[in-house]
């Protein structure tokens, strides 16, 4: 008896073939973060004459320095399974980061931007850059899902306005003299933690709720999400709004963490979301896509930067490299895409 059930197990009853156990595409994915940072150490031995493993300090530099791409990342990646793009993420991030600092000032600040505005307790201008971020993705979802604008140039607009607010909003002057109370988030592993929160919260949201089954059924066919009785429109918007919320988090996080704001904070960090995401397996083509693999991708991207820093590699090819690498994640991507179709 059990090894009739046992056989039932291991062969499909429809065809009577052998069943194949495939490994979560998360594992590959883990095996590839483990190739790179084994591939670092030896170069670290053959080249520099030290380990790139065995230093701790240099991984927490390396984990703190990702944690805000991997914030954004985890609401690019919903964004990206839904079909759609980013491109806004990081300006964003510049444009959260200086609203959030004009209202994180102390008083002993002599050129405080709000003087009346000053010594806020600290939950004020975090939860004010939140809802800043909130409200850019709020208007990316509204122009994609009821104008029917790309998600492309709809959010390509939305980079180049929050960027524009950011740089109008202090004249392009940085905003300093940030409170203790607001910096501390930025400091220790706060900012790892926030972004390991954020991870689990919306990998259980993407999973185990149907928020996450709309999310993967308008990427994998929009037309099929609207005939089961799915509001498209409705949640294109909420994915686009906590892709926004999520990017204004990061801002205050960077805010916090450099202790000042700038408008020029957030720069090139909607590619390096985007790159984290498809190199932790998202599809460009929507449908699929798990936060576990964005997790990874990120990390992969910081071992990436720390080992070429390590290696001590001019930055003009360490870009040179990242454009490599995420163009070979896309092609590994339209090759995975087309294998499924067979």
């Amino acid at each position: 008896m059990n090894q009739q059930t046992a056989t039932k197990g291991d062969v499909d009853l429809k065809t009577g073939t052998p069943r194949t156990r495939r490994m979560p595409p998360e594992a590959n994915i883990f095996l590839v973060l483990i190739g790179i940072a084994l591939v670092f150490e030896l170069l670290g031995w053959l080249l520099v004459g030290q380990s790139f493993l065995m230093n701790p300090q240099r991984l927490t530099i390396m984990i703190l320095q990702v944690s805000v791409i991997g914030i954004i990342s985890v609401g690019v990646t919903q964004v990206i399974i839904t079909g759609g793009i980013d491109l806004s993420s990081g300006s964003v991030v510049g444009m959260t980061a200086m609203f959030t600092a004009s209202l994180a000032q102390a008083s002993t600040w002599s050129r405080a931007l709000y003087p009346s505005l000053t010594d806020l307790p600290f939950f004020i201008p975090i939860g004010a850059g939140i809802l800043i971020g909130l409200l850019a993705g709020f208007i990316n979802g509204q122009l994609i899902a009821r104008t029917k604008i790309p998600p492309f140039i709809a959010t390509l607009g939305m980079m180049v306005t929050a960027r524009g607010i950011s740089k109008w909003y202090t004249k392009g002057q940085p905003v300093s003299g940030l409170t203790d109370q607001f910096n501390f988030i930025g400091t220790g592993v706060w900012p790892v933690i926030v972004f390991l929160v954020v991870a689990l919260i919306f990998h259980i949201a993407l999973r185990y709720t149907r928020y996450g089954k709309f999310t993967y059924a308008i990427g994998a066919n929009v037309q099929a999400a609207r005939v089961s009785g799915i509001d498209v429109e409705k949640h294109l918007i909420k994915v686009y709004a906590i892709a926004g919320m999520l990017a204004g988090l990061a801002g205050v996080v960077t805010a916090a963490r450099a202790q000042t704001a700038q408008a020029g904070m957030g720069v090139m960090y909607e590619l390096d979301a985007i790159a984290a995401a498809v190199i932790g397996g998202t599809s460009l083509s929507g449908g699929a896509g798990r936060i576990t693999g964005t997790v990874i991708g990120t990390i992969i991207l910081g071992v990436m930067t720390s080992g070429f820093t390590f290696l001590r590699v001019d930055a003009y090819y360490q870009e040179i490299i990242k454009g490599m690498i995420i163009v070979a994640a896309v092609v590994a991507d339209v090759y995975r895409q087309k294998k499924r179709k067979v």
